[in-house]
């Protein structure tokens, strides 16, 4: 099986989705944050002030490399992933790209609680979560083979669809 790769901006449903994609596929999860936090003794937004961000983007491009060496599973990719056009070469040659969306507004819902978001932890709202994702849709959609909206839908539910496109398109 090849990787699928789980893109989108923070809080389209990555994380949980990938758990919830765990279920009917019987294959590993990898969370590319939390695999980058484990590897550099840090969290996210310490790294971003320790290290900055060009540092974390860097590990994210590194991490991408040593998966061709890997069998395939979900991966849970960060929001920044795609916007790097080695990461998107990587993704494509060794998996299939599922870009996950949603609205600024259920964005917002879905972190405005969180603090483990640097890009967003000065200016949680969902006007600037808007002009973040326009900026990066672009990217996103280049990057993306498949696209689901994670709108007012359960991870099972997105799980289930996610399936029945990767059936159709016999990517993976």
């Amino acid at each position: 099986m090849k990787h699928i790769f789980l893109t989108g901006f923070m809080g389209t449903g990555k994380t949980t989705i990938s758990k919830a994609l765990r279920e009917i596929l019987s294959c590993d999860v990898i969370d590319m944050d939390r695999e980058i936090e484990r590897m550099e003794r840090m969290s996210i937004p310490e790294i971003f002030v320790q290290k900055g961000e060009t540092w974390f983007r860097q590990c994210e491009t590194s991490f991408l490399e040593g998966l061709k060496k890997r069998e395939g599973a979900i991966v849970s990719c960060g929001g920044g992933v795609p916007l790097r056009r080695e990461n998107v070469k990587t993704m494509r040659a060794c998996g299939i790209v599922v870009l996950l969306t949603a609205s600024p507004e259920t964005i917002y819902e879905r972190v405005k609680d969180n603090h483990d978001r640097p890009l967003l932890e000065q200016n949680k709202t969902p006007e600037h979560i808007g002009e973040l994702l326009k900026e990066r849709e672009p990217y996103y959609r280049e990057a993306a083979d498949l696209e689901v909206v994670t709108d007012q839908k359960s991870a099972d539910e997105i799980a289930i669809e996610i399936k029945k496109l990767l059936d159709s398109s016999k990517a993976v």
